[in-house]
């Protein structure tokens, strides 16, 4: 299995990526330590992707904390004794729009979430990593960073992301010597909760069948079809094994060959 006898912490687990990730991780042989800021959510994840409580725990975790980071991390070495991998999927990603008319203590609240709290996250983890001998940082990036979507504008949380993709540069010469690595999965629409509900939306407000919404969507899309947050997830144990042991400071894109880069 590609990561057997690993530790993976996940940041950010609900009902969509980040559960994925917690489940794909288990899936692969790893036991994993997930946090969200909602404590129903981690319970109903944790139940569902294993029972019997034996390969996952929880704990509830604010990034934008830094003592509850490093709580985390500690957690995670009382619970298992060491940390391999984390992968910081916990994002705000609500604020939709662009210049005109934004809110700007949404955009500062978004910054320092999806900036701050991502670094203090990682910052939290680096020495459990150090101790386990090295090991992988995932960042989930976006692709309105790299190509704004028409159908939904996201200024500040595509600049958010854009200031995490610059930081993979920094932290892979910072921590590269210390043998961890740090990559970066760009997912596009992804099906799963978020998507179904604004496809839905779509149909109710517009009046077009599901199909039809689903198209606009896809229409971009070389394969045709939206990437499940599965197909995501399995990206990121890729980078979280050491089949991807050479690979750091690069960025996959999982997107249908919507964006070719």
């Amino acid at each position: 299995m590609l990561l057997e006898d690993k530790v993976i912490i996940v940041s950010g687990v609900g009902p969509g990526l980040g559960r994925e990730v917690a489940a794909a991780a288990v899936r692969d042989g790893a036991s994993v330590m997930i946090s969200a800021r909602r404590q129903a959510n981690l319970e109903a994840a944790a139940a569902e992707i294993d029972p019997d409580r034996k390969t996952v725990a929880w704990k509830v975790t604010d990034i934008c904390d830094e003592a509850q980071c490093e709580a985390l991390v500690e957690a995670a070495l009382q619970r298992y004794g060491r940390v391999d991998g984390l992968v910081n999927v916990a994002a705000m990603d609500s604020v939709i729009g662009g210049l005109a008319g934004g809110d700007v203590g949404a955009w500062r609240q978004t910054l320092d979430t999806n900036v701050i709290g991502t670094l203090q996250m990682v910052r939290a983890t680096v020495p459990a990593l150090k101790e386990a001998g090295g090991g992988s940082i995932v960042f989930i990036g976006s692709q309105t960073t790299f190509w704004p979507a028409p159908l939904t504008p996201q200024l500040i949380y595509g600049a958010s992301k854009g200031a995490l993709a610059s930081a993979v540069w920094f932290l892979n010469r910072e921590l590269g010597p210390s043998r961890i690595r740090v990559n970066t999965v760009v997912p596009t629409w992804m099906w799963g909760p978020p998507v179904e509900g604004y496809v839905e939306y779509m149909v109710q407000s517009e009046g077009i069948t599901k199909e039809e919404a689903i198209g606009r969507i896809t229409g971009p899309m070389p394969l045709g079809e939206i990437p499940s947050d599965g197909d995501v997830a399995d990206a990121v144990t890729f980078f979280l094994s050491d089949r991807a042991r050479m690979i750091t400071a690069q960025t996959l894109f999982v997107n249908a060959g919507e964006f070719p880069h």
